[in-house]
């Protein structure tokens, strides 16, 4: 039976190329999408060429109301799309961007952070947890800004900082289940998040360039593949850790 894995925010950007990456290691995929269903849609139907199966569920990470009810359409999906009433890996990857100096952070800007990066991920992941296979795996998606500063990412890069230290408990926790639990930080990449900053300001992604050895940002596609990489059994042996794809930036 194939294996089946879940990422959110899989619809666009780095997690559509998460889904697309499992689907041709041939694992089934179930994907969240927020704002745009076409999307998502057309990213399921991506994965169904490739000869995987493959679904989409709303979901709202900044909601925290909404988790039950996301958790109730997972098992009512794998039962219907997937004939199952387990998954394997959780990717934990939907998540939004914001540059704000650190002097013009509200309370209201760290709360929408926190819920969606922190809170969200955390509660997310324990209420799935009961329906994820013994042997399988949790992937939390990070950035490379908890090792290095970028200035206007003071609440972004401290809610990753708390997942990552989170990601270590899951492996300790859940160890007995026989689940991994590992991080993979990003470093700068041109997509659509945070507004396209990278990809709408030349002189942005040209700083960016050259402060990495190899001489450019990152693409989508340099980060499916090791997401995708961990949702396997080459990686079995490989747990609390976490992996950095940037490049080698500010090395």
């Amino acid at each position: 039976m194939k294996k089946i894995a879940i990422v959110t925010g899989g619809s666009r950007g780095l997690g559509k190329d998460m889904a697309l990456s499992l689907a041709k290691k041939n694992l089934d995929v179930l994907i969240t999408y927020n704002n745009n269903e076409t999307m998502a849609q057309e990213t399921v139907a991506a994965i169904k060429e490739l000869g995987g199966n493959a679904a989409a569920l709303h979901l709202n990470m900044s909601d925290f109301n909404s988790l039950d009810a996301f958790v109730a359409a997972v098992k009512d999906t794998l039962n219907i799309n997937f004939n199952a009433t387990h998954f394997d890996y959780l990717i934990n990857n939907a998540g939004m961007g914001k540059t704000v100096p650190f002097a013009e952070v509200t309370e209201t800007i760290f709360d929408e952070f926190m819920n969606v990066h922190y809170k969200g991920v955390y509660f997310l992941t324990q209420k799935l947890v009961p329906i994820i296979n013994e042997g399988g795996g949790i992937v939390n998606i990070s950035s490379g800004t908890t090792r290095f500063a970028n200035p206007g990412y003071s609440v972004y890069a401290s809610m990753k900082g708390a997942i990552e230290t989170l990601t270590k408990y899951f492996a300790k926790e859940l160890g007995a289940k026989g689940i991994r639990a590992n991080v993979v930080a990003p470093g700068p990449v041109e997509t659509d998040f945070n507004g396209a900053a990278i990809r709408n300001n030349p002189q942005f992604k040209t700083m960016l360039s050259n402060m990495s050895p190899l001489g450019r940002v990152g693409n989508a596609d340099d980060i499916g593949s090791v997401v995708a990489f961990l949702c396997n059994e080459d990686a079995k042996w490989i747990n609390g850790q976490r992996i950095e794809v940037s490049g080698g930036i500010n090395v």
